[in-house]
């Protein structure tokens, strides 16, 4: 049975954005293509920290390969109430050259960082495997069934 993960309204949004973004760029084919954009992004935020600002599915996007989250510690938490940084804190590991940049949005975006922080804890025990479709109750209709009424040659 496949447990569901209960995403809390407050980051429905920014994940809905944030997990469209990472599966487009998700591509068997070009297995480089996502981790290289989210290289580029990073660069991009290194120099501007505050450029994703308001854009909290882009800045998870931008920090997902720089930070490590203690997703099972943190998952004891209340985050169904947006809990406030502080809280969310002490799970973050960040990468030695992300700290300066990370440093700078949680002095001046620290509601922004803790969403992203959020979105990549979720995106990370999401499970994309389609649910089980209960059965139907309603025999399947046969194709060869004479008694339909439709004209194929209209």
């Amino acid at each position: 049975m496949q447990s569901q993960t209960n995403l809390p309204e407050y980051l429905t949004d920014d994940f809905s954005m944030y997990l469209e973004n990472m599966n487009s760029l998700s591509d068997p084919e070009n297995p480089d293509l996502l981790s290289n954009y989210l290289s580029n992004l990073f660069e991009q935020l290194k120099q501007m920290p505050l450029l994703f600002n308001g854009m909290v599915d882009q800045l998870a996007m931008a920090i997902s390969t720089k930070v490590r989250i203690d997703s099972k510690n943190l998952s004891t938490i209340e985050l169904n109430d947006e809990p406030e940084w502080a809280d969310v804190k002490p799970f973050v590991g960040v990468h030695a050259d992300a700290r300066a940049c990370i440093t700078e949005i949680m002095a001046h975006a620290e509601d922004d960082l803790k969403k992203a922080i959020l979105l990549i804890h979720f995106y990370n025990g999401y499970d994309a495997t389609p649910l089980k479709a209960e059965e139907d109750d309603y025999a399947q209709v046969d194709d060869d069934d004479e008694s339909n009424d439709y004209d194929e040659n209209y």
